[in-house]
Protein backbone atom coordinates (compact mmCIF):
# COMPACT_ATOMS: atom_id res chain seq x y z
CA UNK A 1 0.00 0.00 0.00
CA UNK A 2 1.69 3.41 -1.23
CA UNK A 3 2.22 5.81 1.28
CA UNK A 4 -1.00 7.40 2.34
CA UNK A 5 -3.25 5.85 0.35
CA UNK A 6 -6.04 2.68 0.46
CA UNK A 7 -6.46 1.05 -3.15
CA UNK A 8 -10.08 0.09 -2.75
CA UNK A 9 -12.45 -2.47 -4.68
CA UNK A 10 -16.33 -1.42 -4.59
CA UNK A 11 -18.75 -4.28 -4.84
CA UNK A 12 -22.15 -3.98 -5.59
CA UNK A 13 -25.22 -5.07 -7.87
CA UNK A 14 -26.51 -1.32 -8.17
CA UNK A 15 -24.37 1.15 -9.96
CA UNK A 16 -26.28 3.73 -8.64
CA UNK A 17 -25.00 2.93 -4.74
CA UNK A 18 -21.17 1.92 -6.39
CA UNK A 19 -20.70 5.63 -7.86
CA UNK A 20 -22.52 6.63 -4.49
CA UNK A 21 -19.40 4.66 -2.08
CA UNK A 22 -17.08 6.21 -4.47
CA UNK A 23 -17.72 9.96 -4.69
CA UNK A 24 -18.27 9.97 -1.00
CA UNK A 25 -15.27 8.07 -0.16
CA UNK A 26 -12.82 10.39 -2.64
CA UNK A 27 -13.62 13.04 -0.44
CA UNK A 28 -12.00 11.24 2.51
CA UNK A 29 -8.00 11.56 3.01
CA UNK A 30 -6.35 8.88 2.19
CA UNK A 31 -8.83 6.59 0.13
CA UNK A 32 -8.26 5.45 -3.20
CA UNK A 33 -8.17 4.65 -6.18
CA UNK A 34 -10.99 3.12 -6.87
CA UNK A 35 -11.91 0.54 -8.55
CA UNK A 36 -15.72 -1.38 -8.66
CA UNK A 37 -17.51 -4.70 -9.43
CA UNK A 38 -21.17 -5.13 -10.14
CA UNK A 39 -21.35 -9.02 -9.44
CA UNK A 40 -18.72 -11.78 -7.68
CA UNK A 41 -17.21 -13.33 -9.98
CA UNK A 42 -16.14 -9.50 -11.96
CA UNK A 43 -14.72 -8.92 -8.62
CA UNK A 44 -12.41 -12.14 -8.10
CA UNK A 45 -11.28 -11.55 -11.82
CA UNK A 46 -9.85 -7.67 -10.76
CA UNK A 47 -8.45 -9.18 -7.59
CA UNK A 48 -6.35 -11.14 -9.86
CA UNK A 49 -5.28 -8.59 -12.01
CA UNK A 50 -3.94 -6.24 -9.28
CA UNK A 51 -5.28 -7.26 -5.30
CA UNK A 52 -6.70 -4.01 -3.79
CA UNK A 53 -5.40 -3.31 0.07
CA UNK A 54 -9.63 -3.33 0.87
CA UNK A 55 -12.69 -4.97 -1.14
CA UNK A 56 -16.00 -3.01 0.22
CA UNK A 57 -18.34 -5.91 0.00
CA UNK A 58 -22.42 -5.75 -0.28
CA UNK A 59 -23.56 -9.18 1.31
CA UNK A 60 -26.45 -9.43 -1.31
CA UNK A 61 -25.17 -9.70 -5.19
CA UNK A 62 -27.57 -11.78 -6.53
CA UNK A 63 -26.23 -15.67 -8.18
CA UNK A 64 -23.10 -15.46 -5.84
CA UNK A 65 -23.44 -13.70 -2.60
CA UNK A 66 -21.24 -11.54 -0.73
CA UNK A 67 -20.26 -14.18 1.83
CA UNK A 68 -19.23 -16.70 -0.64
CA UNK A 69 -17.43 -14.31 -2.24
CA UNK A 70 -15.40 -13.18 0.71
CA UNK A 71 -14.65 -17.19 1.32
CA UNK A 72 -12.89 -16.75 -1.77
CA UNK A 73 -10.92 -13.46 -0.88
CA UNK A 74 -9.65 -14.52 2.16
CA UNK A 75 -8.37 -18.20 0.36
CA UNK A 76 -6.89 -16.52 -2.41
CA UNK A 77 -6.21 -12.99 -0.95
CA UNK A 78 -5.21 -12.88 2.92
CA UNK A 79 -3.74 -9.68 2.76
CA UNK A 80 -6.95 -7.85 2.01
CA UNK A 81 -9.19 -6.16 4.24
CA UNK A 82 -12.83 -7.03 3.47
CA UNK A 83 -15.64 -4.43 4.66
CA UNK A 84 -18.99 -5.92 4.63
CA UNK A 85 -21.51 -3.31 3.93
CA UNK A 86 -25.47 -4.15 3.67
CA UNK A 87 -28.91 -3.56 3.95
CA UNK A 88 -29.25 -6.45 6.26
CA UNK A 89 -29.05 -5.23 9.94
CA UNK A 90 -26.23 -6.35 11.89
CA UNK A 91 -28.41 -8.85 13.85
CA UNK A 92 -28.29 -11.39 10.98
CA UNK A 93 -25.32 -11.64 9.38
CA UNK A 94 -22.32 -9.24 11.10
CA UNK A 95 -21.02 -12.37 13.49
CA UNK A 96 -21.03 -14.97 10.51
CA UNK A 97 -19.44 -12.01 8.16
CA UNK A 98 -16.86 -11.72 11.17
CA UNK A 99 -16.24 -15.18 11.61
CA UNK A 100 -15.61 -15.81 8.15
CA UNK A 101 -12.84 -13.31 8.28
CA UNK A 102 -14.46 -9.97 7.41
CA UNK A 103 -12.61 -7.39 8.90
CA UNK A 104 -16.06 -5.19 9.64
CA UNK A 105 -19.46 -4.99 8.96
CA UNK A 106 -21.69 -2.01 8.57
CA UNK A 107 -24.95 -1.45 7.24
CA UNK A 108 -25.71 0.94 4.80
CA UNK A 109 -27.45 3.38 6.83
CA UNK A 110 -23.94 4.14 8.67
CA UNK A 111 -22.33 7.24 8.39
CA UNK A 112 -19.53 8.05 5.99
CA UNK A 113 -17.07 8.96 8.82
CA UNK A 114 -17.63 5.46 10.32
CA UNK A 115 -17.40 3.76 6.90
CA UNK A 116 -14.47 5.70 6.41
CA UNK A 117 -12.80 4.51 10.32
CA UNK A 118 -13.59 1.10 9.26
CA UNK A 119 -11.98 1.05 6.09
CA UNK A 120 -8.95 3.33 7.55
CA UNK A 121 -8.65 -0.21 10.46
CA UNK A 122 -9.14 -3.42 8.09
CA UNK A 123 -6.25 -1.31 5.98
CA UNK A 124 -4.30 -1.60 8.78
CA UNK A 125 -4.80 -5.25 9.32
CA UNK A 126 -7.34 -4.31 12.10
CA UNK A 127 -11.18 -5.48 13.12
CA UNK A 128 -13.40 -2.51 12.96
CA UNK A 129 -16.04 -3.53 15.49
CA UNK A 130 -19.16 -1.35 16.73
CA UNK A 131 -20.41 -1.68 20.21
CA UNK A 132 -23.01 -3.71 19.26
CA UNK A 133 -21.36 -6.17 16.78
CA UNK A 134 -19.23 -6.47 20.15
CA UNK A 135 -22.39 -7.34 21.97
CA UNK A 136 -23.16 -9.76 19.22
CA UNK A 137 -19.86 -11.56 19.21
CA UNK A 138 -19.77 -11.69 23.20
CA UNK A 139 -23.44 -13.56 23.13
CA UNK A 140 -22.63 -15.82 20.21
CA UNK A 141 -19.11 -17.01 22.20
CA UNK A 142 -21.12 -17.38 25.86
CA UNK A 143 -23.82 -19.47 23.56
CA UNK A 144 -21.23 -21.45 21.71
CA UNK A 145 -22.74 -24.53 23.32
CA UNK A 146 -25.79 -23.88 22.62
CA UNK A 147 -26.05 -22.86 19.20
CA UNK A 148 -29.41 -22.63 17.66
CA UNK A 149 -30.33 -24.54 14.53
CA UNK A 150 -30.20 -21.90 11.94
CA UNK A 151 -26.20 -21.46 12.61
CA UNK A 152 -25.95 -25.05 10.78
CA UNK A 153 -26.81 -23.50 7.50
CA UNK A 154 -24.90 -22.60 5.06
CA UNK A 155 -24.35 -18.79 3.89
CA UNK A 156 -27.10 -19.18 1.08
CA UNK A 157 -29.51 -21.40 2.97
CA UNK A 158 -29.42 -18.78 5.51
CA UNK A 159 -29.96 -15.81 3.15
CA UNK A 160 -32.87 -17.46 1.79
CA UNK A 161 -34.22 -17.96 5.36
CA UNK A 162 -33.98 -14.57 6.01
CA UNK A 163 -35.72 -13.70 2.27
CA UNK A 164 -38.46 -15.65 3.44
CA UNK A 165 -38.83 -14.37 6.83
CA UNK A 166 -39.16 -10.65 5.05
CA UNK A 167 -42.12 -12.37 3.71
CA UNK A 168 -41.11 -12.99 0.24
CA UNK A 169 -42.39 -16.07 -2.10
CA UNK A 170 -39.95 -18.37 -3.80
CA UNK A 171 -40.59 -16.75 -7.52
CA UNK A 172 -39.60 -13.25 -5.36
CA UNK A 173 -36.24 -14.72 -3.81
CA UNK A 174 -35.57 -16.34 -6.99
CA UNK A 175 -35.77 -13.53 -9.40
CA UNK A 176 -33.57 -11.87 -6.63
CA UNK A 177 -30.55 -14.02 -6.54
CA UNK A 178 -30.53 -14.63 -10.25
CA UNK A 179 -31.93 -18.56 -9.31
CA UNK A 180 -34.48 -20.27 -10.92
CA UNK A 181 -37.70 -21.39 -8.42
CA UNK A 182 -36.29 -25.04 -8.55
CA UNK A 183 -33.52 -23.67 -6.92
CA UNK A 184 -35.15 -21.78 -3.94
CA UNK A 185 -37.52 -24.97 -3.30
CA UNK A 186 -34.37 -26.90 -3.02
CA UNK A 187 -32.65 -24.28 -0.25
CA UNK A 188 -35.96 -24.68 1.27
CA UNK A 189 -36.39 -27.90 1.48
CA UNK A 190 -32.93 -28.00 2.91
CA UNK A 191 -34.04 -25.15 5.49
CA UNK A 192 -37.01 -27.24 6.59
CA UNK A 193 -34.91 -30.47 7.36
CA UNK A 194 -31.99 -28.57 9.13
CA UNK A 195 -34.52 -26.69 11.24
CA UNK A 196 -37.18 -29.36 11.78
CA UNK A 197 -40.02 -27.30 10.62
CA UNK A 198 -42.62 -29.06 8.32
CA UNK A 199 -44.07 -25.71 6.50
CA UNK A 200 -43.96 -21.86 6.03
CA UNK A 201 -46.00 -21.39 9.02
CA UNK A 202 -43.49 -23.30 11.06
CA UNK A 203 -40.91 -21.55 9.51
CA UNK A 204 -42.28 -18.08 10.20
CA UNK A 205 -42.56 -18.89 13.81
CA UNK A 206 -39.15 -20.48 14.35
CA UNK A 207 -37.76 -17.02 12.46
CA UNK A 208 -40.48 -14.71 14.93
CA UNK A 209 -38.84 -16.79 18.13
CA UNK A 210 -35.32 -16.03 16.57
CA UNK A 211 -35.66 -12.30 15.79
CA UNK A 212 -35.81 -12.59 12.16
CA UNK A 213 -38.88 -10.97 10.88
CA UNK A 214 -38.95 -7.71 9.54
CA UNK A 215 -40.23 -4.96 11.75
Amino acid sequence: MEAGSIHLLVVDDHMIIRRGLVQILSECEGIGPFREAGDGPTAIRLMRDGPADVVLLDVALGERDGLDVLKTLRAEFPATGVVMLSVYPESQFAVRAIRAGAGAYLNKGCSPDDLAAAIRKVAAGGLYVTPSIAELLARSVREHEARAPHESLSNREFQVLELFAQGRSVSEIAQQLSLSANTISTYRARIFEKLEVRNMAELLSYAARHDMLVR
